[in-house]
């Protein structure tokens, strides 16, 4: 069993760190501009403005049973859909707006056809929700909304309550974890700093968090309803699991006093959350399979983001690259799904990650740059059983002993405990190859 002792949550996460990989889907109406899920606030766009996505929002390609599938074939084990972001607008049927779809050209409960599609593939259901809400009207601006350079927002927010913004809150995450069953994860987004700025406009506005969200009253609310819920960490108090977001980890996750945490990185395909029709920064199919590796060779999951365009389909883009995962996973899931870190012990050679399986009995080794014939693994010899590649079982020769001599000879000296790997000079025809190693 793995040697790592993870620091216990309320929530349970024991699945969340077996099945590793997720789907994270950010929809709204910013698909319509298509420039970024934060174009209200960089454009400053007004109410008045910003009506105009409310009005032709009518997504008419989306099924979610095809999101359901792609999500599946690409081996996510989970999803998390914004119910709600920053914009305010609700992707479900609530009672305490009218701010939803369900008054859109569209007309249906999106979050209803997304839960009962998900969970008839057998993957898990998380929902997104934003602290923030750039439409209520007791929502206080602060430097991220986009009235934040309007010269009386200071005397604006003197109208407006967020006790009732709370309670608003409460009442929704009530309807989201009471009227669609069983609820996986939820995704609290997000507290932040006061801005430090030259600004005069922007120095004036507070920043907002967990006493602003009420954080206490809503996470004691959420483990009432849904007590094994995984609740992450961005509304600042009691959580079950931490977001790095649009970064790579160079270590385990812990918490102040040490301890390991669950954690997850939250990744997009290209550079930006929602839909934005001029984004061209796609990562390479390497980089998306490299991001996953990494991940849970340090002991957490993935969740890779999709922002489906206003018609309500994914980018081709974004199915290409989901098709990269689906295939890769196809052949190496089994050095991803129930895996984590390697013991301590193990020190993958330089241009590879070690991933090992939770019960210990199957170390990963995936190669990244790819070596001339020979591989040496240190300090391995005692443990290894056989070898083999993953993706077709095929047997990979070994000896004990070092590289590196003469014309690339195997150096071999009594007592040596490294295993020098024999490997094909061409590169097996898969993104990132993984070598399975049986330990005894």
């Amino acid at each position: 069993m793995s040697s790592y002792i993870i620091r216990k949550t309320e929530g349970n996460t024991e699945w969340f760190r077996h099945d590793r990989f997720g789907m994270f889907i950010h929809f709204g109406l910013y698909a319509l501009p298509a420039r970024h899920e934060w174009v209200k606030s960089r454009e400053t766009l007004s109410d008045e403005h910003y009506k105009r996505y409310f009005g032709h929002f009518d997504p008419d390609m989306f099924d979610a049973r095809e999101w359901a599938r792609q999500a599946k074939n690409a081996g996510m084990k989970y999803a998390v859909l914004t119910t709600k972001h920053h914009e305010g607008f609700c992707l479900f049927d609530t009672k305490y707006t009218d701010y939803k779809i369900t008054n859109t050209p569209f007309g249906r409960d999106l979050v209803r056809e997304y839960v009962d599609a998900f969970r008839e593939e057998g993957l898990k259901i998380g929902f997104y929700y934003s602290l923030l809400d750039w439409h209520h009207s007791d929502y206080t601006i602060d430097a991220p909304h986009p009235m934040k350079f309007a010269p009386d927002a200071l005397e604006l927010n003197k109208t407006r309550d967020m006790k009732k913004y709370c309670e608003y809150m409460r009442n929704q995450i009530t309807e989201l974890l009471t009227n669609y069953g069983d609820i996986d994860v939820l995704w609290f987004d997000t507290s932040f700093a006061k801005q430090k700025t030259d600004n005069p406009l922007l120095e004036r506005l507070d920043g907002k968090g967990s006493h602003d969200w009420e954080s206490e009253e809503l996470t004691a609310l959420v483990r009432k309803l849904r007590p094994e819920i995984v609740l992450n960490d961005r509304a600042g108090v009691d959580f079950d699991f931490t977001t790095p977001e649009q970064v790579q980890p160079t270590e385990w996750k812990k918490d102040k006093g040490g301890n390991l945490l669950t954690w997850e990185a939250c990744q997009t395909l290209a550079n930006s959350w929602g839909y934005n029709r001029g984004d061209k920064t796609w990562k390479s199919p390497a980089q998306l399979i490299e991001m996953l590796i990494k991940t849970v060779s340090l002991g957490g999951n993935l969740i890779m983001n999709v922002g489906p365009t206003g018609r309500g389909c994914f980018d081709p883009h974004a199915v290409k690259s989901l098709e990269i995962y689906g295939e890769w996973l196809k052949y190496c899931g089994r050095s991803i799904y129930g895996c984590t870190m390697a013991e301590p012990e193990f020190t993958a050679p330089n241009g590879c990650a070690f991933t090992q399986s939770e019960d210990g009995k199957r170390l990963y080794l995936h190669i990244f740059d790819w070596p001339f014939i020979h591989l040496t693994l240190k300090n391995i010899a005692d443990r290894v059983e056989y070898i083999q590649f993953l993706h077709d079982a095929s047997e990979i020769k070994y000896e004990i002993a070092k590289g590196g001599g003469n014309c690339g000879s195997l150096i071999k000296e009594d007592g040596c405990k490294d295993v020098t790997l024999i490997l094909p000079v061409e590169k097996p025809d898969i993104i990132v190859p993984t070598i399975e190693i049986f330990l005894k």
